[in-house]
């Protein structure tokens, strides 16, 4: 048997099939935009399309659907509207127009919002969004390697966004433009806010550049940010330094957040994304989890969470799951 998952991400849209000996691979944002790549014939070079039982697949915010649905019965990609999402870098588009006109039986992935039949209803009263389709993903992936009914999962990256689980179901999630900085994206302050009054910026602009990068003061391509950043802090930038300390305080803040709501011990805390994976040339994950004081167990996923989880939902929707951590499947 043979699943494929997709994580359309910020950098790039990475995949992962799964089968005897799993198989990675990532075509980056600039690949992408420039329109010089296929990810069906990339896909085709590593697997009999044919052979595919069945893909899962993420797009952008996910927000126009609340369950695990046939990409052939979606409309709109799934999404209400690219406007306020970040930075539109371009491709994935295009990748998700392949996908859906290549025969390849095919799901696409929700995001989770104030529809997602599983958040508290807190949640749900507080914020509109919470996070893009591939935080399913990468939560399934931490379900399943950690065994973890109860947890908080905090994927590190462009930007940063925190989810609870609790009796296995996600009951909640703080997305990037309210919660932790990652190195892009952040929440808004009050300068920013006055910024959008007077109309310097855009609420996106805004966002796009609150991260780790503000306190750097690097304005630069989302694709190159985390490497340039650390280029800065090997060579001693104290900026770069303090950028990401300060994003580790936020962090903290996030998931101690969490812990102090969450209705149930929790049994851990993974860490995951290009930066909560990291150990080196900065080691985000041991100072993450030392601000934790043992807290509670840390454990971390690899980078490829995303498109693995999704392969893993894939495979299990395919073996006749109705539910994916609280979130419905619609069948063919």
């Amino acid at each position: 048997m043979v699943f494929v998952g997709m994580d359309h991400g910020t950098t790039g849209v990475s995949f992962t099939i799964l089968t005897d000996k799993p198989v990675h691979f990532k075509i980056g944002r600039e690949e992408l935009s420039k329109g010089n790549v296929s990810a069906i014939e990339m896909l085709n070079k590593r697997v009999d399309l044919k052979s595919i039982d069945l893909m899962a697949i993420t797009y952008a915010m996910g927000d126009g659907i609340n369950a695990i649905t046939p990409i052939e019965i979606i409309k709109d990609r799934g999404i209400l509207s690219m406007e306020g999402a970040g930075k539109v870098t371009g491709g994935g588009t295009a990748v998700y127009d392949e996908i859906e006109k290549s025969g390849i039986p095919t799901v696409l992935i929700p995001g989770i919002h104030k529809n997602t039949e599983s958040l508290d209803p807190r949640f749900k009263a507080a914020y509109s969004h919470h996070a893009s389709s591939e935080k399913i993903s990468i939560c399934y992936n931490a379900f399943l390697e950690t065994g973890f009914k109860n947890m908080i999962v905090s994927d590190i990256s462009s930007n940063t966004v925190s989810i609870l689980l609790e009796d296995g179901k996600i009951r909640g999630a703080m997305d990037a433009c309210i919660g932790a900085m990652g190195i892009v994206h952040g929440p808004l302050d009050l300068q920013m806010i006055r910024d959008i009054d007077e109309g310097l910026k855009t609420a996106n602009e805004c966002f796009s550049g609150a991260g780790a990068v503000k306190i750097a003061d690097l304005n630069t391509k989302v694709t190159i940010a985390k490497d340039e950043l650390l280029k800065l802090y090997v060579e001693g930038d104290k900026r770069a330094e303090l950028a990401f300390q300060t994003m580790i305080m936020t962090i903290l803040m996030e998931i101690y957040g969490l812990v102090g709501i969450s209705d149930s011990k929790l049994e851990g805390i993974v860490l995951t994304g290009s930066i909560g994976s990291m150990k080196s040339p900065y080691d985000f994950f041991n100072k993450i989890k030392l601000g934790l004081k043992g807290l509670i167990p840390v454990q971390k996923l690899s980078a490829t969470s995303g498109s693995v989880g999704s392969a893993q939902i894939a495979e299990a929707v395919f073996k006749g799951s109705n539910d994916i951590l609280g979130i419905k499947v619609v069948k063919f």
